[in-house]
C-alpha cells in the first residue's frame, strides 16, 4: 500500500528522529532504515530527507559531522536533547492522534 505524501509530510521528521535517536546515520542509511522498519512502508527520496534534516539541524533538533569512510566523505547526523524532546513529544502526540482516529473508524 502506498502512504500519501500529505500522511507522510506530518510524520517524517518523527520518523528520522526515531531512527537516528540510538545511533548517528548518514542519509543513505536513514533511507534504508527507514525502508527496513516500515517493512518498505517508507521510501523516501534523497531530495525529500536532506531538506528534513537540513530543517532539523538549523532548528537545533541534530547535529552533523563528516566522517572519512574509504575514500569518501560521509555526512553523520546526531539527535541532540532536544531533538529527543520533540521525538518524546511528537511521538505522544502521533498516539493520541492515531488511537482518536481508530476509535472514529471503528465506531462506524
Amino acid at each position: 500500500m502506498t502512504i500519501s505524501k500529505e500522511l507522510m509530510k506530518g510524520s517524517t521528521a518523527m520518523l528520522v528522529l526515531s531512527v537516528i535517536s540510538n545511533e548517528d546515520m548518514y542519509g543513505y542509511r536513514i533511507i534504508k532504515e527507514l525502508e527496513s522498519r516500515s517493512q518498505n512502508v517508507f521510501s523516501l527520496k534523497e531530495g525529500t530527507l536532506y531538506p528534513v534534516l537540513h530543517s532539523m539541524e538549523e532548528d537545533g533538533l541534530l547535529t552533523s559531522y563528516w566522517v572519512d569512510v574509504e575514500n569518501r566523505k560521509r555526512k553523520y547526523y546526531h539527535i541532540t536533547h532536544k531533538g529527543k524532546k520533540q521525538l518524546k513529544e511528537k511521538a505522544e502526540e502521533f498516539k493520541t492522534y492515531s488511537a482518536a482516529v481508530g476509535r472514529v473508524l471503528n465506531f462506524a
